[in-house]
C-alpha cells in the first residue's frame, strides 16, 4: 500500500529522547509512506517515494497528517464493575486514601473481579479496548492487580493474553500482584509481600512456560505507597522477579515520597510511574539511569488534584519522559490517549511536539518496544495514524473529541467513524 498526499508527516527523530530533546520530530510535508507485510519499506516526500512505487494499491490521504501510533504505557483496563460511587464520595471530600482504608478502592475492584469469569473480564474490557484503539493506542500496556490472589490473577494474566490474539490492538502484560494488600491479609502487609516472593512469582514463571511459551515475560510491578507496599516491600518484590528473569516496573510517589523511583532506577526497571510526590534526589537517580518516567496527568485530573508530575524538572535533568492514560475504574476512566496528551501540554508545561513524543517513542521505551514501534522509519512496524485534521498540533490543540481519521496496525487499516470499522483495502 502506497499512502500519498500526506499533507504532514510527523515522528520522533529516533529515540528515547531525554532532557531537552524530548520533541525533536521530522516533519515532512506533502508526503508518502509505503506499507509492506506490516511494516515501513520506505517513506519521505511525495515526490521521491510516488514515481519508485508506480505498481503499489494507493491510498490517498486527502492532506491530512500522519504520525506514529500512540503507545500506552499505563494501564488498569482489564477489571470488572465500576466505582461512580466511590467519585461521589470523593466529591463530598473523601480522600483516595480514606476510601481505601474503609475498603473501598481497589478493594471494591477486587471483589467483582474476583467474581467474574474469564469470559466476563474480556466481555468488560473489550469495549475499553476498541475506544482506546479508535483513539490512536496501536500498543497498550495492560495491568493485573484486581485479583490479589494467585488464581485470579492467572485468570487475568489469561484474558490479557486472549484479548492480545485478537487484536488489532497489541497488549503489554504486567503482573501487579503487589496492587494493594487483600482484606484476608489485613494488617499483614509483610506475610502478603513474602507470599507473592515465595509463591506467586515462582509460580508465574511456570505458568507463563506453559501458556505462553515463546512470548517475553510479563513486567512486574509493584504499587510502592503508603497504605500499600513499603520501600522494604517492595525491594523484595522487585529482587525477587528481577533475579526470576521479569522486566520490572513501579507505582511510585503518587502521594508520598518513599523513594521507589530511585529504587526503580537502581534496579534497572523499565519505567516508574506516576511521580507526582518525587523528590528532587529521586529525579536525579532517575535521570542518571534508562528508566523512563512515565506521567499520569489523567489521574490527578481525575482526583480533581492540582499536583501533577514535575516535567520540567524531569526534563531539566535529562531525564526519560513518557506518557500514559493509566486508564483504570477508579481515578482515570479514560481511554484517550489524545486526551492524556491535551493534559499534559496545559497541566505540565509539556510543548505539542514533547507531548507527542513522549506518547510514542518514550513510551514504547517505557515497555521496552522502541526498537520496533513509537516511530516511523523503515524496517519498522506499519503502526501509524492517519488525523483528521492536517497539523499533528490538533493531538493537543483538541479535546474532549477524536481527531483520528484512520488507525494503523501491522499495515492493516481500521477506519474511526461511527464506530471503528476494519478495512484490508481502504477506498
Amino acid at each position: 500500500m502506497l499512502i500519498y498526499n500526506i499533507g504532514q508527516l510527523v515522528t520522533p527523530h529516533s529515540g528515547p529522547q531525554r532532557g531537552r530533546d524530548l520533541g525533536a520530530l521530522e516533519i515532512i510535508p506533502q508526503a508518502a509512506l509505503v506499507v509492506r507485510e506490516g511494516q515501513i519499506v520506505a517513506l519521505g516526500p511525495e515526490a521521491e517515494v510516488v514515481p519508485a512505487y508506480t505498481d503499489e494499491p494507493r491510498f490517498d490521504a486527502q492532506g491530512r497528517a500522519v504520525v506514529p501510533g500512540l503507545v500506552d504505557p499505563h494501564t488498569h483496563l482489564l477489571w470488572a464493575g465500576d466505582r461512580a460511587a466511590e467519585f461521589e464520595m470523593r466529591l463530598q471530600g473523601k480522600t483516595y486514601l480514606e476510601i481505601l482504608q474503609a475498603g473501598g478502592g481497589i478493594l471494591a475492584t477486587v471483589q467483582a473481579t474476583r467474581k467474574a469469569s474469564v469470559e466476563a473480564l474480556m466481555a468488560a474490557t473489550r469495549p475499553r479496548l476498541i475506544r482506546a484503539f479508535a483513539h490512536g493506542a496501536t500498543t497498550i500496556e495492560v495491568k493485573t492487580g484486581y485479583g490479589l490472589d494467585r488464581e485470579t490473577e492467572f485468570k487475568m494474566l489469561e484474558a490479557i493474553l486472549a484479548l492480545d490474539a485478537e487484536g488489532p490492538w497489541e497488549l503489554a502484560p504486567t503482573f501487579l500482584a503487589a496492587h494493594a494488600v487483600p482484606p484476608e491479609f489485613r494488617g499483614r502487609a509483610d506475610d502478603y509481600a513474602r507470599l507473592i516472593c515465595a509463591d506467586m512469582l515462582p509460580a508465574l514463571k511456570t505458568w507463563w512456560q506453559d501458556h505462553a511459551a515463546g512470548r517475553p515475560l510479563p513486567f512486574v510491578d509493584v504499587f510502592c505507597e503508603t497504605g500499600a507496599f513499603d520501600l522494604a516491600q517492595t525491594r523484595c518484590i522487585l529482587e525477587t522477579a528481577r533475579a526470576l528473569g521479569f522486566p520490572l516496573k513501579v507505582h511510585a510517589d503518587e502521594f508520598d515520597n518513599l523513594g521507589g523511583a530511585a529504587l526503580a532506577a537502581s534496579l534497572g526497571a523499565a519505567s516508574a510511574d506516576h511521580l507526582v510526590a518525587t523528590s528532587a534526589a529521586d529525579i536525579r537517580a532517575l535521570a542518571a539511569s534508562d528508566t523512563v518516567a512515565v506521567a499520569l496527568p489523567c489521574t490527578p485530573f481525575g482526583l480533581a488534584e492540582s499536583h501533577y508530575t514535575p516535567a520540567k524538572a524531569i526534563l531539566e535533568a535529562n531525564g526519560l519522559l513518557a506518557l500514559a492514560t493509566d486508564c483504570n475504574p477508579g481515578t482515570a476512566w479514560c481511554e484517550s490517549m489524545p486526551f492524556a496528551i491535551a493534559l499534559a501540554c496545559r497541566a505540565m508545561g509539556l510543548t505539542p511536539a514533547q507531548a507527542l513524543a513522549a506518547a510514542t517513542v518514550n513510551a514504547a521505551a517505557a515497555l521496552q518496544r522502541a526498537d520496533r514501534v513509537g516511530s516511523l522509519a523503515v524496517g519498522k512496524q506499519a503502526d501509524f495514524l492517519i488525523l483528521e485534521a492536517p497539523d499533528y498540533r490538533h493531538l493537543a490543540y483538541r479535546f474532549g473529541t477524536n481527531v483520528v481519521a484512520w488507525v494503523v496496525k501491522r499495515g492493516r487499516f481500521y477506519r474511526v467513524e461511527g464506530g471503528l470499522q476494519c478495512s484490508s483495502t481502504p477506498q
